[in-house]
């Protein structure tokens, strides 16, 4: 269990100096997530930060939890504080641990706090990537990412079903994509997730 909290800890570490120079003029920004510009998809990020502290922390205290605590939640002015206030947040609920399975209404299912950790790293790595495609950094971040954290993100893809699921509105997760058989970890794990590593806000003109 230290181990996957210290995974954990090395992804968001690796993702708050992407979202450290956001401003409000970016919120309109086009991003891979179809449908979503930045600021619906920062408010998903934040609202499933928000959730897994809130459901982790229920099982030390009795809380309720619906799947209303996963919801997007509104940016404050500053985005990247808001952001930063929801990783602060699920990285001391991780670390004060679980009394229990952990309840997670969105997949109908409680579920042991290790693969709760590992689903909310391979959502913060690539929702990072979502980010930093859409500022136009994307290969800086790709530069910066510890290779251990991918291994963990690839090994975790491999589990998540590639179903109808992914096709629900809002899904994060698009079906995967082919990849080239000597493809890299992170390419793995893009294309796994339904991410296009060749995306750019250019692509979408035409």
């Amino acid at each position: 269990m230290k181990k996957i909290l210290a995974l954990h800890r090395r992804s968001v570490e690796g993702i708050r100096p992407v979202l450290a120079p956001i401003g409000l003029p970016d919120l309109d920004r086009p991003t891979p997530c179809a449908g979503w510009d930045l600021r619906a998809l920062l408010e998903h990020m934040t609202g499933q930060d928000h959730g897994f502290a809130r459901a982790v922390t229920a099982t030390r205290t009795g809380a309720e939890i619906d799947p209303g605590a996963f919801a997007p939640r509104p940016l404050d002015p500053s985005p990247a504080a808001t952001l930063r206030a929801g990783l602060d947040d699920v990285v001391a609920a991780f670390a004060a641990g679980a009394a229990g399975p952990v309840p997670m209404p969105e997949f109908g299912a409680q579920l042991p706090l290790d693969v709760v950790v590992q689903m909310h790293l391979v959502d913060t790595l690539v929702h990072g990537w979502d980010v930093a495609a859409t500022l136009g950094v994307q290969d800086d971040y790709a530069a910066r990412l510890d290779a251990e954290v991918v291994g963990a993100a690839l090994a975790m893809c491999e589990q998540i079903p590639d179903d109808a699921s992914r096709e629900r509105a809002g899904a994060p997760f698009a079906h995967a994509l082919p990849a080239a058989r000597d493809a890299d970890a992170w390419t793995c794990v893009l294309t796994s997730l339904g991410r296009d590593p060749a995306w750019t806000a250019g692509s979408l003109v035409g």
